[in-house]
């Protein structure tokens, strides 16, 4: 800037001047910005070096933009002062408004702190307001205050400027000069840096939106091209398990367009037997193993597995479901529980799936209508004689011995039990109780030894399917192994199961096709009565023993018809 009493010069100073400011406020960029603060230092107030240091986050100051000379450009350009150095700097000195200026006689104490900076030596000044080559002038830039009115809010940076070019210290004119443009490219700071920060935010903003997009794609394509079954159903409110939309494996699954299932939630579509598993699946993170129908009324396992997901931050939930058939596994399943319980001959249960059903009947408490009032010296049996239709002595079981409260039904441990109770002696009372028939065959060994064990397995088949079919549905038809079988049937009185007994040898007497022949079994049975306070093999070693007590009481040549 050249001197200050020339109107003209001031004129032309401020038309630079205002340039600057033009330039610096119209910069692209954030770095442009603090280049072109720096040219216009250079260029409109005169000065040969010029210099922004910016304030970091971290609030340590970094030079930012260096002009005037490419030595000092390269040499201190990105390197960090202190913010503790920088305070002291403005603190010291002469203040010029808000300027600083700290002459040569004191700076030196500032040559070796941590504060970037460019000097030369010279001579000491010949005349009073000469410019020495290590005076420093220092601008804070500071941006305007969050009311306005001119006054200031945080630092931004500091401006340091060097040499002027007429070699004076400046005065009352450009100092303001200075200053004014020091507030000025403030301003045009705090404006770079909010456009930079929108920039980055509005680039991080649709890199957002990108990867939702393509997550969203991502899992659209997951969902319709699952190979298991995938559904989404709301999530609360009045609609709350309604399903919204479905993929093709579900729909190909279920034998059911999108379009229909939109009409239902899965509490709608599950086996009646499996609502109450779907109740207790937890909305998060719950599985359950149930049976749902397909359009064409049959039913097929599947696996429910939940998870929840957000349409938005404060956006609704939605429960996705992914449905995996499990039909096979399912039937692999059961194939080998039924094996481990039935006999493979005959598909009949087994003798430990016999315990099993009969054990879940009986506690191991007596009630007090059981318990005995007389001993019989036959013991707790009853048996069917196939020539006189005899039976033995009343049911009683010797050996326990139970004092409950006259007419408790229950027990502890046994809430809610309802006991198992053996019909009267005598006289039928109309008591209904478990009648436990313990069939023998009569002539199977025979059979075995003159035309092979190939025949008596179609003689023990057919025996199987006889009894099944002479007995109601609910009742139990067990194989205990070899020719002995077992029928459990609840709810008959004495009468009801020396019936049942004639009808099932009459049964099993007809001929049998076995290896092309015609060959016949006879039948022994014996009938126990299962009550609580009796264990499972109490019972049936009550049936066996009556069992071979009528065995041996018939002629050997009558023990098998024909």
């Amino acid at each position: 800037m050249e001197t200050e009493s020339e109107p003209y010069v001031r004129l032309a100073s401020l038309r630079q001047l205002h340039q600057a400011m033009a330039d610096m406020n119209t910069a692209r960029s954030l770095a442009d910005t603090l280049q072109t603060v720096a040219d216009g230092v250079v260029g409109a107030l005169g000065y040969e070096l010029a210099c922004v240091n910016l304030v970091r986050p971290d609030g340590d100051l970094v030079v930012a933009a260096l002009s005037g000379n490419a030595a000092a450009e390269a040499l201190i350009t990105g390197r960090v002062g202190s913010r503790a150095s920088w305070d002291r700097r403005l603190t010291m000195g002469e203040r010029w408004g808000d300027l600083v200026f700290i002459p040569h006689t004191e700076g030196w104490v500032l040559d070796d702190d941590d504060v970037p900076q460019w000097y030369t030596d010279g001579p000491a000044p010949r005349f009073e307001d000469e410019w020495h080559p290590s005076d420093r002038l220092f601008a804070p830039m500071y941006a305007p205050g969050p009311q306005g009115g001119g006054t200031s809010g945080e630092l931004v940076g500091v401006l340091s400027v060097d040499r002027p070019r007429n070699g004076r210290r400046p005065g009352a004119w450009g100092r303001e000069a200075l200053q004014m443009y020091a507030f000025q490219a403030a301003i045009a700071i705090s404006n770079a840096r909010l456009r930079s920060n929108m920039q980055r935010a509005l680039v991080r903003l649709e890199r957002e939106q990108q990867a939702l997009r393509a997550s969203e794609e991502s899992f659209r394509q997951a969902f319709e091209y699952a190979p298991s079954g995938m559904a989404i159903a709301e999530m609360g409110g009045e609609q709350h398990g309604r399903i919204l939309r479905t993929n093709d494996a579900l729909c190909r699954l279920l034998g059911r367009p999108a379009s229909a299932m939109r009409r239902y939630s899965f509490s709608d579509l599950v086996h009646p037997e499996d609502i109450g598993t779907l109740l207790r699946t937890s909305a998060e993170g719950g599985r359950a193993e149930l049976r749902l129908c397909r359009r064409d009324g049959t039913y097929v396992w599947v696996s429910l597995r939940n998870s929840v997901v957000a349409d938005a931050a404060d956006g609704p939930r939605f429960l996705l479901t992914h449905v995996e058939d499990i039909e096979e596994r399912k039937r692999r399943e059961l194939q080998l529980a039924h094996r481990a319980s039935h006999d493979s001959l005959t598909g009949l249960p087994n003798s430990a799936e016999l315990r099993s059903r009969l054990s879940a009947r009986l506690c191991s408490q007596q009630p007090q209508s059981a318990l005995p009032t007389a001993v019989d010296p036959m013991g707790p049996y009853e048996s069917f004689d196939s020539h006189d239709a005899a039976f033995g002595p009343p049911v009683f079981d010797r050996g326990h011995d139970f004092d409950f409260p006259p007419g408790s039904d229950t027990y502890d441990g046994y809430d809610h039990h309802v006991h198992t109770v053996a019909p009267a002696a005598g006289a039928d009372d109309g008591t209904k109780g478990l009648a436990v028939l313990f069939c023998d065959l009569d002539g199977f060994k025979s059979i075995n030894d003159r035309f092979g064990h190939n025949a008596g397995d179609a003689v023990l088949i057919e025996v199987a399917r006889r009894l099944s079919n002479g007995v109601r549905d609910g009742d139990t038809v067990a194989r205990l192994g070899g020719d002995e079988f077992v029928i459990l049937a609840d709810g008959l009185g004495r009468a009801d199961a020396q019936d049942l007994a004639v009808r099932l040898r009459n049964e099993i007497i007809q001929p049998i096709r076995a290896e092309g022949r015609a060959v016949r079994v006879g039948a022994s049975f014996g009938i126990g009565w299962a009550h609580c306070g009796m264990t499972a093999d109490e019972v049936l070693k009550s049936a066996d023993e009556r069992m071979y007590v009528e065995k041996r009481s018939r002629p050997k040549q009558h023990r098998r018809a024909g």
